[in-house]
């Protein structure tokens, strides 16, 4: 008996993934705004004129087929450089090839090159020597030159749909079946497939593939939940740190703490954990919006935070989790006030804009003989008044409520004692950004 993978009939065993990579772009499933027809790259490729493209995009979700797909329609050598490895040589090297025959020169991890090595890329490609389509994984407005994203076609790639992995699961199937293995599986199961992989082709092959490894190919494989479980235990879920998944999923935790969800706020603080994100990097996610949107509801998030940073540094994974989630909690679960982000960004944007004030003369240092002489007089100290406040003029011209402004709500917080103590102190109401809402009325 023999096997799908028995190296003896196969040598250098071609991953099923690499097998079943589309010819053409017809062939390819999903990025339909990419490749479907009418798109830029449709239109190029009819035009026989490709020049400079950049395909983004999450993992395992087709930016090398698609690039070996469009050499092939073109007819031209496909030349894959990969830019961590790639130097000036082999850039030359292809270079000389170019001038023989038509090359599409295929970079991946575009981001890697340098300057110099982006503009002796370009150069080429403006010369008509040779075609470029360069693939990454983050924003290419964050991780690539200027000048390459300024001279190059700009295409996203979209992480596939749950439908459109089915597609790519049967697929793998029928090619399985084809090789004189067949393999059963449920609707359920494939769907399971589909979703785990999290719209990353290769990883659903890969885990077809890891199943199939091994089996006689006299009878079928039945798919059982457990071994799906077995082979899912220790998958990675994407999150690439350099890339938009990481953008986005810090992003979405983020908005989840400020949108005060703590299940949303646990399940993306699981995925930067389970993607293996540095504790220290959420910590100080966790620290700045204490303040930012927290702030003056409640004074003691920042000092969670804090301590949750400290903590981090002395203990780390995985204890450092239950650390994290206690402080990322905190913030979602607290009161917001976007008060001290607001009248920061207010006070600089004036600052920035303005010519700078001078300092009253009873605001001036006075500890020092002939300040007096000099007008520095008439300071008077707060703390000698009951009250613990004095009405005196501290900027002139500047309006009172012009960048700071109480987020105070209904609920009992520090900034609405606040405004309450001093409504009542100053006997005048607090400037509010809202006023309709006013706790103190």
């Amino acid at each position: 008996m023999s096997d799908l993978f028995d190296t003896g009939t196969r040598p250098g065993r071609v991953p099923l993934a690499a097998l079943l990579r589309p010819a053409t772009l017809d062939e390819v499933i999903g990025q339909e705004a990419v490749v479907g027809p009418g798109s830029i790259l449709r239109r190029r490729i009819a035009a026989r004129s490709l020049g400079s493209v950049i395909l983004y995009g999450p993992p395992g979700i087709g930016k090398t087929s698609i690039a070996r797909a469009v050499g092939a329609m073109l007819g031209k050598e496909f030349r894959p450089l990969n830019a961590t490895r790639a130097g000036v040589s082999d850039l030359r090297r292809i270079a000389d090839e170019a001038r023989i025959k038509p090359v599409l020169i295929f970079v991946d991890e575009v981001q890697r090159f340098s300057a110099t090595q982006a503009d002796d890329l370009l150069a080429l490609c403006e010369d008509g020597v040779a075609d470029f389509i360069g693939a990454t994984t983050g924003n290419p407005y964050h991780v690539l030159t200027p000048a390459l994203v300024s001279r190059s076609t700009i295409l996203k790639l979209e992480p596939l749909s749950i439908e459109e992995m089915e597609r790519v699961v049967q697929r793998g199937i029928d090619h399985l079946a084809g090789e004189g293995i067949e393999v059963s599986m449920t609707p359920e199961q494939r769907r399971m497939v589909a979703g785990r992989s999290g719209g990353d082709a290769r990883r659903a092959l890969t885990t077809l593939e890891s199943l199939a490894v091994g089996h006689e190919a006299d009878g079928p494989l039945r798919i059982t939940d457990e071994m799906l479980t077995e082979a899912y235990v220790s998958a990675p879920i994407n999150h690439d740190r350099s890339g938009d998944a990481h953008y986005d999923i810090v992003s979405a935790f983020i908005k989840s703490m400020r949108g005060s969800d703590p299940d949303a706020t646990l399940y993306w603080l699981a995925r930067l954990i389970h993607g293996g994100e540095d504790p220290r990097f959420i910590a100080r996610r966790i620290m700045i919006h204490a303040s930012e949107d927290v702030g003056l509801a409640d004074n003691t998030a920042l000092q969670t935070a804090v301590a949750a940073a400290q903590a981090v540094e002395k203990i780390g994974y995985p204890e450092a989790q239950i650390v994290l989630a206690h402080a990322a909690l905190h913030i979602a679960r607290a009161p917001k006030s976007g008060s001290v982000t607001r009248g920061i960004s207010q006070a600089l944007h004036f600052v920035g804009s303005q010519p700078p004030a001078s300092v009253p003369l009873h605001l001036r240092d006075a500890h020092y003989k002939g300040a007096a002489a000099l007008g520095h007089v008439g300071y008077r100290f707060p703390h000698d008044d009951p009250r613990g406040w004095v009405e005196q003029e501290y900027a002139p011209g500047l309006a009172r409520g012009a960048f700071y402004q109480s987020d105070a709500r209904s609920a009992p917080t520090f900034e609405r004692r606040a405004d309450e103590y001093w409504t009542r102190t100053t006997g005048t109401p607090q400037p509010r950004r809202l006023p309709g809402d006013d706790p103190s009325a």
